[in-house]
């Protein structure tokens, strides 16, 4: 399952959010949520619970406060990852547009491998500050919230709300920071309740998303967690009566869980660390591949006869020819980033290398490919 860039995508609900609020969309409306419904309200409240695919939800939160309001299903972008996904929602671009495309991309001017939502380097962990590279040469794309006509608010944890990457993507949003499930209630309603004039109140909630990641998405922790932001999403619509608001929630990816079998490791294949000139950059679940110079034939034939049915091996400008990343002026430097060939993961497969520096854990609940579960996440409205 590929975006649905043409009107059913998290890019598209972007859109309609900036055309309610006074932005001139750079990409075609969602077709069941336009801008017109939303523009009704003082108030509009997107909510991105980091997670939550609209498989997960259904199995397992029927008739909760958040299933009971779904309204559809939308995809997410591509990659399914929380870099992709999360600068789409700050920035209303296309991942061919903003130029994140994974958790790790490569940065040239960095000279490294990098990732920039804490903005640091793979394996060591340096700041990419320290390595010569400023957020505005790494980012680029521009704040959704800075062309907005209506007040601007975003409700984020303590942790990053002062981070490199969300001081950059904010803009001249506010920012108002919360480190617990009920603070990011308390704040959002404080944030609705600032004031008379128009606002757009973006709220994100991380914590189903790491504990997927540890224990999978259907374990009992990861449920604990979905069970606790349901009730949430009651708390918070039942505070926000009579405010004249309208609150969406969705969701930056779903997840697969991916058995010890299924994770593979590049050491396991002959020959294949060799021929290249970087470490596995993207995610494990589409990982692009930096090949030495004439040897990107060799690397595809050796891949693919390793790899099997296990993935699918591209040349990485195919996917953006076509149109996985989504439409729009490609970044700077998107080829860069996406290397010479792409190991696009099938079935619940994922492939990684190791980094001098990082731990030998692995994650169960894993997301960036292209699968049902990964792709879907819920579009849900509620009228306040």
């Amino acid at each position: 399952m590929l975006p649905d860039y043409g009107g059913g995508s998290l890019l598209n609900l972007m859109a309609s959010l900036a055309g309610a609020c006074g932005a001139t969309p750079r990409h075609p409306p969602l077709a069941a949520l336009p801008a017109a419904q939303l523009a009704a309200a003082r108030n509009v409240v997107l909510v991105i619970v980091d997670g939550l695919g609209d498989g997960l939800l259904a199995r397992y939160a029927a008739g909760g406060e958040i299933h009971r309001r779904r309204l559809a299903a939308i995809t997410s972008v591509f990659p399914s990852t929380t870099a992709s996904a999360i600068t789409t929602s700050y920035t209303g671009c296309a991942p061919a547009e903003h130029g994140l495309t994974g958790w790790f991309p490569y940065f040239g001017a960095a000279g490294c491998v990098g990732a920039p939502l804490p903005f640091v380097s793979r394996g060591d962990k340096r700041s990419l500050r320290a390595r010569g590279l400023a957020p505005e040469r790494a980012f680029e794309a521009t704040s959704l919230f800075d062309a907005l006509a209506s007040r601007a608010i975003v409700v984020t944890p303590q942790s990053i709300v002062d981070s490199d990457y969300n001081r950059f993507h904010c803009g001249r949003a506010e920012r108002r920071p919360y480190t617990t499930l009920d603070g990011l209630v308390a704040e959002t309603e404080a944030a609705v309740k600032s004031g008379d004039e128009r606002k757009l109140i973006y709220a994100y909630w991380p914590d189903y998303d790491t504990s997927s990641h540890q224990h999978g998405h259907q374990s009992p922790a990861a449920l604990a967690q979905l069970a606790a932001v349901d009730a949430a999403f009651g708390a918070l619509l039942a505070r926000l009566a009579g405010t004249d608001s309208i609150v969406v929630l969705s969701a930056d990816h779903g997840f697969v869980d991916v058995a010890d079998e299924e994770a593979l490791d590049l050491a396991d294949a002959p020959g294949l660390s060799a021929l290249l000139r970087y470490p596995l950059c993207g995610e494990p679940r589409v990982a692009y591949c930096y090949v030495q110079a004439g040897h990107i034939e060799s690397f595809m034939q050796r891949a693919a006869d390793w790899l099997g049915a296990r993935a699918d091996v591209r040349p990485s400008g195919q996917l953006v020819a076509q149109g996985w990343f989504g439409p729009g002026a490609p970044h700077p430097r998107l080829a860069e980033r996406i290397g010479d060939v792409a190991l696009v993961m099938n079935g619940r497969y994922t492939i990684r290398d190791r980094t001098p520096g990082e731990a030998r854990h692995r994650h169960i609940g894993n997301h960036g490919g292209t699968s049902e579960d990964e792709m879907r996440v819920p579009l849900v409205v509620a009228a306040v």
